[in-house]
This record gives C-alpha cells, sequence and structure tokens, in this order.
C-alpha cells in the first residue's frame, strides 16, 4: 500500500492561487483533461490528477512548488507521457504539472557543439533541427517523434545508437532545476570536463522526477556523420542471434546500432504497419538490424562485409542489405512500432532487462524456459548491442489470477536471473510505478538507505513524483 504524500487536500483557494500565477486558460480541472492526463504509456493504468498545471517558466514551477511544498500537495511532472514505467502516472492525485508549453530550443553554440534546450522540445524535433546545421544528437528512443527532451533526462533514455555513441547522461553537460522547495538552481558548468564537487548534473539525470523539475537543459553535440549503411539478418536461431553479438565487438567493429527482433516482434510489427518490406522464410527464429556509420564509405563498406562474414558462423539466412534511403527508413519503421504493435495485439506488461552483452543468450534462453514454467508466452526484442533485451509478456489466454497473480513469481525469477548474469532490472525505461516493488532484487538495505537519503534532502516533505522508484 502506497502512502499518500497528501496532508491538506487540494482546496478551490489552491486552485485560485495557481490561477494567479499561470492564468485561468492554464489551469484545468474539467473530466476530460483529467482523464487524458492520467495515463501515460504503461500497461492499462489511469489515476486522474486534481488538477493539471501547464507552466511556461522555471519561475511559475517555483511558485507552483512552494504552494505544494507548504501545503503537502502531490506534484507528478510529465513529459509527453510516452513513458513505459508508470513515472508520470499521478497516482496520489494532487497537482499534474506539464511542462509541454516549455518547448524552445533556446541557443545552438556551433563554436562549442552544444544546444540549450526547454524540456519540452520533442526529441526529434530537436535532432532534426540540428541535422541541419550539420549537428548530431545521437540518443534516439523510438519514441523520438513524440518524448520530450526533458521526459528523456528522466529516465537517462538510450535507443539504437546508444551502442556506439552512449546515453542521454553522456551528452547532458549542465540542468537548471527547480527544487521540491522552490529553489532554481544550475546543477554544473557548460563544460566537457568537470572536477568541482558532486556531480549534480548526473544526480539529476535518470531521477525520474523525484528531485527537481527540469526547466532548461545543455547538451553536447558531435558532427553528423555523412554515410550509414544497414543490413538485416536473419537466423534460424534466435540464441544464435545473440551469440553472434559479442561476436561481432569481439572481432573489432562498433556498428551505430545492433537490433535484436525475436520473429513474433517483426511479425508483429509487420502487420501493424502493413509492410512487405521483409519476407521471412519459415525457418527464421530472430533478426539482427545492424547499423554502422562514418564518413568514409570505403571503410563502412568492409565492416559491413567482415560483420557478414562473421554472422555467417552463426547460421544466418540470406542478408537484406538495405539497397536506398527509402528501404533504410522501412527497416526502421518496423524497429520503432514494435512496442505500438504488440501493445495493439494484446494486453502485456514489458520487462526492461539489461546483462553484459555476451550473456544475451543464456538471458534469452531463461526467459523462454520460465515462460514455459508459469504458462506465459514473450516476446523479445530490443538493443541487442547493449545487452539490452525487452521482454513482453503476452496475457493472451491467461486468468485475471494467473495475470495479476502468479505471473509476477515468473517476472521474479526473470529479474533474479538478469541479477545472476551481471545485470539489471532495467536499462532504459526507469522503475516508476510499476517496477518498484522488485528493487529490492538489486539492491540490499544500505543500497535503497542512501537513496532514500539523498531522496529526503531533495525533497523533505516528499511532494514531487513520491511513490515513485520506492516508497
Amino acid at each position: 500500500m502506497v502512502t499518500t504524500a497528501t496532508k491538506t487536500a487540494l482546496t478551490s483557494r489552491h486552485i485560485e492561487d495557481f490561477k494567479k500565477i499561470l492564468g485561468e486558460r492554464y489551469v484545468l480541472i474539467d473530466e476530460e483533461t483529467l482523464h487524458n492526463y492520467s495515463h501515460d504509456e504503461t500497461e492499462d493504468l489511469h489515476f486522474p490528477p486534481d488538477v493539471v498545471l501547464k507552466p511556461r517558466t522555471a519561475e511559475e514551477i517555483s511558485a507552483i512548488l512552494r504552494i505544494c511544498d507548504q501545503n503537502k500537495i502531490p506534484v507528478t511532472p510529465r513529459g509527453a507521457g510516452t513513458g513505459l514505467s508508470g513515472g508520470a502516472l499521478p497516482h496520489l492525485g494532487g497537482v499534474l504539472l506539464s511542462t509541454e508549453r516549455m518547448n524552445s530550443i533556446l541557443h545552438i553554440d556551433h563554436e562549442n557543439l552544444q544546444v540549450t534546450t526547454e524540456p519540452g522540445v520533442i526529441t526529434e524535433v530537436l535532432q532534426l533541427e540540428l541535422k541541419e546545421k550539420g549537428l548530431f544528437y545521437p540518443p534516439d528512443p523510438s519514441s523520438r517523434g513524440s518524448c520530450f527532451i526533458g521526459g528523456n533526462i528522466s529516465e537517462n533514455s538510450g535507443g539504437p545508437k546508444a551502442v556506439k555513441y552512449g546515453v542521454v547522461k553522456d551528452y547532458v553537460l549542465n540542468l537548471q532545476i527547480v527544487l521540491p522547495t522552490g529553489e532554481i538552481i544550475w546543477t554544473g558548468a557548460n563544460v566537457l570536463k568537470n572536477a568541482t564537487g558532486y556531480n549534480l548534473t548526473q544526480l539529476i539525470v535518470g531521477s525520474e522526477g523525484t528531485l527537481g523539475i527540469v526547466t532548461k537543459i545543455v547538451l553536447k553535440l558531435l558532427p553528423f556523420p555523412k554515410h550509414d549503411l544497414l543490413m538485416l539478418v536473419p537466423f534460424r536461431s534466435a540464441e544464435n542471434a545473440c551469440s553472434a553479438v559479442a561476436a561481432i565487438f569481439r572481432a573489432g567493429y562498433v556498428p551505430s546500432a545492433m537490433e535484436f527482433m525475436e520473429r513474433d516482434a517483426l511479425d508483429f510489427a509487420a502487420r501493424y504497419i502493413e509492410s512487405n518490406a521483409v519476407i521471412v522464410e519459415d525457418d527464421v527464429q530472430a533478426h539482427l538490424l545492424i547499423e554502422v556509420d562514418g564518413n568514409n564509405m570505403d571503410v563502412l563498406m568492409q565492416d559491413m562485409e567482415g560483420i557478414a562474414g562473421i554472422v555467417a558462423g552463426f547460421d544466418c539466412g540470406e542478408i537484406l542489405f538495405a539497397d536506398n534511403e527509402q528501404q533504410k527508413a522501412e527497416l526502421w519503421k518496423m524497429r520503432r512500432r514494435i512496442g505500438e504493435a504488440v501493445k495493439a495485439h494484446s494486453i502485456y506488461k514489458e520487462e526492461d532487462t539489461v546483462v553484459p552483452r555476451a550473456e544475451l543468450p543464456v538471458l534469452l534462453k531463461g526467459v523462454k524456459d520460465i515462460g514455459k514454467k508459469h504458462g506465459f508466452h514473450s516476446v523479445c526484442y530490443g538493443h541487442a548491442g547493449d545487452g539490452n533485451l525487452h521482454v513482453n509478456i503476452i496475457r493472451g489466454n491467461l486468468t485475471e489470477e494467473q495475470w495479476n497473480g502468479s505471473l509476477k513469481e515468473g517476472i521474479i525469477e526473470i529479474f533474479e536471473l538478469v541479477k545472476r548474469l551481471g545485470g539489471t532490472i532495467s536499462g532504459e525505461h526507469g522503475i516508476g510505478l510499476v517496477q518498484k516493488e522488485y528493487m529490492n532484487i538489486i539492491f540490499d538495505d544500505t543500497q535503497m538507505r542512501l537513496m532514500k537519503e539523498i531522496k529526503k534532502i531533495f525533497d523533505p516533505n516528499n511532494i514531487l513524483n513520491a511513490g515513485k522508484i520506492f516508497d
């Protein structure tokens, strides 16, 4: 049972105070709005807030948080609502604080390869703006066309290109945040090296909106690579596909993306987007989507030939080399839409496991064995180059008791296997509301105490995204 942070219920006086700060237009209490902000992309969960607030500035957020902190009213920060762990669910009611109006790219610094942006900018919008100027921001979650940069900060998002370029934390130089008590601070400096005290910037990245609300972001950038090549490799064994991943890296190749897709995942996606770009042979059980990028096409061609030679030793079928930009886009579209396709197919639970990449075959086999033991079917895909496997458990014909009861035993066994393999229970989706009950599998009492004490220092009244990550 979650303990509410609310000691004083939201009243009409509080609503009027919020209207004085934001204006009536951006203080919403109508039923339709409360319903629209009651859910994200996490399963089928709904928790309506008492009010939705849409501030435009850090100063407005500061004023809101001071009221909420003084009255112990829970506040749930929200970006685009594309999260998969319940991080933006206002399960305690109270205030839902949306950053959607904070949507400006403030400054592109060509000299220093940096950009300063507000949190409500859509990730792909930022990437395309930068690309026009020859600049590259690599983190690209599958929801990049709708997710916000601020949400990416909160979850330390990754995506396909993380295998070569790293995740969000590797690009964040400095953050302006509003603390739960209302103070506005910068966490670091706009520099590439910083050994000045504790690293508050990296503490905020991945903290899931529990320590502060991000209002400005300084990111480092790279020059945009001139060329990329893409191939789709079919395998007759899913475990062989996973085994090929580590072999490619051992041979000295570093692809810019290496994505694993089980047969069901690709089938679901192809039907969902009505694509016939890939004809899957009957004996094919999995695919790897492999990309290389850089500035020298001859080198990239040599890399692709070398990788093709390696995967040939793992019982693969005929490799599909994308001939043009349209074919590349079609293949990436299928990969990026798998999550939506699985959700459209059935009610599901998604577990975001990650292990050292050489352990992927063991993890995949373990997931399937655990599924047989507990009677559930899973569809697996993910960022194989990072060892990040998304395990989608399909409800199918499971009874209510199985789905909400005994299935948990299977999930616990999967997470215990992940820990034995040297991994952890979330690579990029976060813990949020739905995974927090499994944190004790990964962390001992001392580790949990330290995290809770950090939370208490930042948020003494426990108003900001309370009940996420831990109670």
